[in-house]
């Protein structure tokens, strides 16, 4: 049996029993390469604790990653040869997984970063992969993780544009096939400012498109990469796995500023009220799991443990605390229901609404005043919330009677001054949570 499906509508992630998955990632990429077993054990339970249900790591890692041993002075392939992997370098990734698995995690499995295939754009590599060892050290993975709670992960922050390569990741798909019986879900993770859907949308391999809106600018509408990716034949879920790193200097320039809290919710807002079926957070300092001796790559300044506890990241949990407040898989993006106000640029108003009319929400990420047609709910008796995505706390509006358009003020606004409408058929409400 699979570990987790594709819904009947392609829409959304399911577990095997038909319940909805929010993939809720956070970006650890250099986990299994530099983390401690008891580093590990501290990084897997506080993001859990953070609520998070994905973590996306890198078996070879970027930063050199077949050539710089990892905390045990293990490499992970026997002369850079992906048909001989070191059993000992393997056991360390056996473990972090499964104490994932123990904390209700899923690992979200990078076989390779993207520099180990092609085509040399930036990074070390080497390029190890042709077909026949990508598909060889597929077939070894798929079948060593067969019953562990895995998402694949192909690509590796590159495009798939030429065919040779699309022709390893093709291969290295089939090979993991071969080894997990086909159990898990499997995507692709590209370059900045695109989606795997850029070049392998049609490929049967891929369960859901994941893109990357990346780190270039504020306010860079994922939402956008979202609708698109959604207006594709045949459908396919998709979502954001790697928006703006939190503590991350803006463009690769800290004279511009840096990514806050602020950033990280708008964007992981935007992306799944846009109708993705998740969102991956990332913050800098994590990823790379930066410490004082450990060569800072592009700016990093904070310890990943006091990392771990910024805002952002720990305001994660509240979207899925939303999202499972009421049955989100039902929603779909509907930029109609905003009559005024809709926003441009940060202040860009994303509104979805349940297909049965029983619930819509409206992300305001810089506050003011919207009017929505109540209308588009099922009945003409309504009832109104405010939900923080900073606090988590709901705070009641009020219960109204009719179909008319109607003007709704958030409590404050500003930029860092977020807020999520939403508005219940009270005919329907009776099962929603706060």
């Amino acid at each position: 049996m699979r570990s987790l499906m594709v819904s009947g509508n392609a829409r959304y992630l399911t577990r095997p029993d038909g319940r909805p998955f929010l993939y809720l990632g956070d970006t650890a990429w250099e986990l299994f390469h530099r983390l401690t077993r008891e580093e590990a054990d501290h990084y897997l339970k506080r993001r859990a604790e953070q609520r998070f249900t994905v973590i996306q790591a890198v078996v070879l890692a970027e930063g050199d990653g077949l050539r710089v041993a990892n905390a045990y002075g293990e490499v992970p392939l026997r002369d850079m040869d992906p048909t001989r992997p070191n059993e000992r370098y393997f056991e360390h990734v056996d473990y972090v997984v499964r104490k994932g698995a123990s904390l209700n995690l899923f690992t979200g499995m990078l076989p390779t970063w993207g520099d180990k295939v092609g085509p040399k754009l930036w990074g070390v590599g080497p390029e190890v992969f042709t077909p026949e060892k990508a598909q060889a050290y597929g077939r070894f993975l798929g079948g060593r993780y067969r019953e562990q709670p895995v998402i694949w992960v192909l690509g590796g922050d590159r495009p798939a544009e030429a065919e040779e390569t699309r022709a390893i990741w093709r291969a290295m798909a089939q090979g993991i096939r071969e080894g997990d019986g086909g159990r898990h879900l499997m995507t692709y993770h590209p370059w900045g400012g695109s989606s795997s859907s850029r070049w392998l949308h049609g490929e049967q391999w891929l369960d859901f498109n994941m893109l990357q809106s990346g780190h270039g600018a504020k306010d860079l509408p994922n939402y956008e990469m979202v609708a698109a990716d959604r207006a594709l034949a045949p459908r396919k879920p998709t979502m954001d796995g790697e928006a703006r790193y939190e503590d991350h200097p803006v463009d690769w320039k800290p004279e511009k500023g840096w990514f806050d809290d602020f950033d990280v919710r708008q964007a992981a807002y935007w992306g799944v009220l846009a109708g993705a079926c998740g969102h991956t957070y990332g913050c800098h300092d994590v990823w790379q799991f930066w410490q004082q001796g450990r060569e800072p790559i592009s700016h990093a300044r904070t310890d990943w443990r006091e990392a771990l506890e910024l805002p952002g990241g720990r305001q994660m949990r509240y979207l899925r605390a939303l999202c499972e407040s009421r049955p989100y898989h039902m929603l779909a993006p509907d930029q109609s229901l905003i009559v005024e106000g809709q926003g441009e640029g940060a202040d860009h108003v994303q509104a979805a609404r349940a297909e049965d009319g029983s619930f819509l929400l409206a992300y305001l990420p810089t506050g003011g005043r919207v009017v929505v047609d109540t209308g588009r709910l099922a009945s003409e008796r309504t009832e109104g919330r405010w939900f923080c995505p900073r606090t988590g706390e709901w705070e009641r509006i009020g219960e109204y009677t009719g179909r008319e358009p109607r003007e709704f003020m958030p409590p404050s606004s500003g930029r860092g001054n977020d807020w999520v409408l939403v508005l219940d058929d009270r005919a329907r409400a009776s099962g929603c949570r706060e």
